[in-house]
């Protein structure tokens, strides 16, 4: 289905011409992105919110308003007649379609209004005081172009290979990543793919690999690996990898990722907190479960998926990991946690939870010349908190906390 159950009035596979796909694509992308906003427009012109058992109305209504108020170019005719003809095709919305119309004829006449709201509409008012107290209310405007711009296209390089890079026409962003600011064919089209010379990820996501920092022939334990991103910077590193996940059709992906870049890490289905190696690792690459929230460039929809009681329980979730992490390495191994998301509580604040309650994992400062790029990134304590609002080459990257530690010997 379309991302985004209040959004999803058909599926993609149901479109067959390609232009069709690439319009309903558009349409989709900016009812997520714009998702805040249309709350608003909907709540003012619907007092008493959507009618109960409504059946795809609240979806057809955010497209069509979607296209009438952010989509100008499209048309303000087909939004509202293709919107009403198709509520009253359906039994369980054509009831509905002349209070569609009414709503539509009214965000019509108010479109310019509507297309000057405020950045921080974007967002749910939750992320707007956490994200202003952590990294100030300048950040808001970026955090918020970085949204309705998206993501571009990061590809991470199994080997150095200029040739490819030149072919690709991609800009270096990192270490080993390569970014593509216009996506015109699918992934699997691309120079490169089924030979398995790259991998997409995010710059952002390719950095905590990279500050293992140990010797070629280490032995290194991914903990929740799928899809692969990391295990394959981690094998391209030269490491001897153990991939842990705990759900077999993730692992599953992350095998047929594996097998396309000719890579043979170590796959294991087990549980992460109760995992019994048969000798401690020289590192552990701990990247935890999270809200996410640093991935709302490509996954704008995540951000109105969670709530305070979601990250209290990833919060906890992931001290479980931090402790079942220290009990997996050898003395003097490295741990690198990190995780994909905004909230200071899942990054930051967990750094002091470590240094209070873990003495065996001592802080192994990240230094300026490891992180390249993302130089901006590093904090005065040695991790590293990127962005959306950090500049990177041409655009920006994820969001992302990371740490370092080491397993002091004496433990």
């Amino acid at each position: 289905m379309l991302a985004g159950a209040n959004f999803a009035p058909f599926s993609i596979a149901e479109i067959g011409d390609g232009r069709d796909r690439a319009l309903a694509n558009r349409l989709v992308t900016v009812a997520l992105r714009r998702h805040g906003q249309l709350d608003l427009v909907i709540r003012r012109y619907l007092e008493r919110g959507i009618p109960a058992r409504s059946g795809r109305f609240q979806a057809l209504l955010r497209l069509s308003l979607a296209q009438l108020i952010f989509l100008p170019d499209l048309g303000d005719h087909s939004a509202i007649f293709l919107a009403v003809e198709a509520m009253r095709r359906d039994t369980k919305t054509q009831h509905l379609s002349k209070l569609a119309n009414a709503v539509l004829r009214r965000a019509q006449a108010e479109a310019a209004e509507w297309r000057l709201l405020l950045p921080e509409t974007l967002f749910p008012p939750a992320f707007i005081e956490s994200w202003s107290s952590a990294y100030g209310e300048a950040v808001l405007p970026a955090f918020a172009e970085a949204l309705l711009h998206g993501a571009p296209l990061d590809l991470s390089l199994v080997a150095p290979d200029p040739a490819l890079v030149a072919e690709l026409g991609a800009e270096p962003v990192g270490h080993n990543s390569y970014r593509l600011e216009t996506r015109d064919r699918p992934v699997e089209a691309l120079a490169g793919y089924e030979d398995g010379r790259f991998f997409v990820q995010d710059a952002a996501a390719a950095l905590p690999a990279q500050l293992v920092a140990l010797e070629k022939g280490a032995r290194v334990l991914d903990l929740c690996a799928a899809p692969g991103g990391k295990t394959a910077q981690l094998v391209a590193a030269g490491y001897r990898v153990t991939a842990l996940d705990n759900d077999s059709g993730r692992l599953e992906r992350l095998g047929a990722n594996m097998a396309r870049l000719r890579m043979a890490p170590e796959i294991v289905l087990a549980d992460g907190l109760d995992y019994a190696p048969q000798e401690p690792f020289d590192a552990v690459l701990l990247d935890a479960p999270c809200s996410a929230t640093g991935t709302f460039r490509r996954h704008p929809e995540v951000i109105w998926h969670r709530n305070a009681g979601d990250i209290d329980g990833r919060v906890a979730l992931q001290r479980r990991f931090i402790a079942a992490s220290a009990t997996y390495l050898k003395p003097g191994g490295v741990l690198v946690y990190c995780v994909c998301s905004l909230e200071p509580r899942e990054g930051e604040d967990q750094a002091r939870w470590i240094a209070e309650t873990h003495p065996e994992l001592v802080p192994d400062p990240v230094r300026l010349e490891e992180l390249g790029a993302f130089g901006p990134a590093l904090r005065p304590d040695g991790t590293v908190r990127t962005t959306p609002a950090l500049p990177i080459g041409t655009g920006t990257a994820d969001g992302f906390f990371i740490a370092r530690y080491r397993r002091t010997p004496r433990s």
